[in-house]
């Protein structure tokens, strides 16, 4: 039995429903069904803290998938699973490849700024002020992308953008 037949809470219940019904209306082809069936079984196992099954079903969805903007989002939450797991910068090389896929994924721009912040703060922890400082440009770099995305988003790396002066954007709020 998939994984998204098992779901106990009406959220997950509801989603799988409509998401058969979305596969059986939709002239989708095999393959991208597929596809969708193993991304949302990764997305449930994900929902669950099994990111391994996670992870196993994300791949198969890689396999499987052709369109690239779907390839972004299984990229985007199979590096949310490495970042949670503090694989930084694994998370990181498939934020990358998400945001090649869709530049306009500003969520992966947003955690690819939160580990280069840590990183930052971690090196600034460390004596490495040099490093420390790249590592807050970068972060400050993909803030500004995410924020021109998504200006109503991301108040405390706008606020952060601001208080640091790496701010010159008038897009805030």
């Amino acid at each position: 039995m998939p994984r998204t037949q098992r779901n106990d809470n009406f959220i997950d219940k509801t989603f799988t429903v409509m998401a058969d019904i979305i596969l059986k209306v939709v002239p989708f082809n095999k393959k991208a069904k597929e596809a969708f069936v193993y991304y949302r079984d990764g997305m449930s196992a994900q929902a669950d803290g099994e990111y391994k099954e996670a992870l196993d079903n994300y791949y198969e969805a890689l396999k499987l998938e052709d369109d690239a903007n779907d390839r972004s989002y299984i990229l985007y939450n199979i590096g949310i699973i490495h970042g949670s797991n503090g694989e930084h910068e694994r998370a990181l090389e498939y934020y990358h490849e998400a945001i090649e896929l869709n530049p306009n994924l500003p969520s992966a721009l947003n955690n690819i700024a939160v580990i280069y912040h840590y990183q930052g703060e971690r090196a600034k922890e460390e004596g490495r002020e040099d490093e420390s400082e790249a590592l807050f440009d970068k972060a400050a770099e993909y803030w500004k992308q995410a924020i021109r995305l998504a200006p109503n988003n991301y108040i405390e790396a706008q606020n952060w953008l601001k208080v640091t002066g790496r701010s010159e954007m008038d897009v805030f709020f």
